[in-house]
């Protein structure tokens, strides 16, 4: 693995990403737009907005980004892309690793848009410090990209890896404790929460709601990400079949 190949990876996507202005819209605007949506719901319910708000901070980037990050891949190893960027000194996990760079740095804006938005537009009451709350929202939004990567080994095709959001997201979606605590889930499905990723990226933000320090759940947001790259890198093929 090399920092120099890592970076250069990272390059290339962000070069793709500016001239792809309906992704970057995507990513950047539309987690913000939603967030937006929900306030609008709930707008004679503030105290149900300063509830649910904070978690749809962990919940919208992480999905938003596995889907494009998962599809993005996908569609550099049906065009032949990675097939013919291997051939160069390159390691697998430079590649995931230059792609979670790449977005981590979309994560940012994303983080600094929607946070502000939710903050001092929609007035959603935290206890906690704002960039706290930013840094969380980052991390979540590159834990959605480390698990569009992972998940992406395992298609063959851009529609296949679309359809692999109900599987990976919408599970962890209904047990992160957005709907229901965690700790008022039945038994079974508690246990099934404790190992799931988004569990803990919305424990970090209700955490930085309420005041708390959110650094445990961070840490075990971190290792899903890394645990994540890894298992990307394994499983990740040289060539299209």
């Amino acid at each position: 693995m090399s920092p120099r190949v890592t970076f250069a990876v990272a390059a290339r996507v962000l070069s793709q990403l500016r001239r792809d202005h309906r992704t970057v819209a995507m990513l950047i605007v539309m987690p913000a737009l939603l967030v937006t949506l929900m306030w609008w719901m709930f707008h004679d319910s503030p105290t149900t907005f300063d509830r649910v708000g904070g978690p749809l901070l962990a919940v919208f980037p992480s999905i938003i980004m596995f889907i494009v990050t998962s599809v993005a891949t996908l569609r550099e190893r049906s065009s032949g892309t990675l097939s013919r960027l291997f051939t160069m000194p390159m390691a697998k996990l430079d590649f995931l690793l230059g792609y979670a760079v790449a977005f981590a740095v979309i994560a940012v804006v994303q983080a600094l848009v929607v946070v502000s938005i939710a903050l001092y537009a929609l007035d959603l009451d935290i206890q906690g410090a704002a960039w706290q709350l930013g840094v969380v929202a980052v991390l979540d939004g590159v834990l959605g990209t480390a698990l569009g990567l992972f998940a992406s080994a395992f298609a063959a095709t851009e529609f296949q890896a679309v359809q692999m959001m109900p599987a990976v997201m919408i599970p962890q979606l209904l047990l992160c404790g957005l709907l229901l605590p965690r700790d008022q889930l039945p038994d079974v499905l508690h246990a099934v929460s404790t190992v799931l990723p988004l569990s803990y990226a919305v424990d970090a933000v209700v955490g930085v709601a309420r005041g708390n320090s959110p650094v445990g759940d961070i840490l075990v947001v971190l290792a899903f990400i890394v645990a994540a790259l890894g298992l990307g890198a394994a499983t990740l093929k040289r060539r299209t079949a």
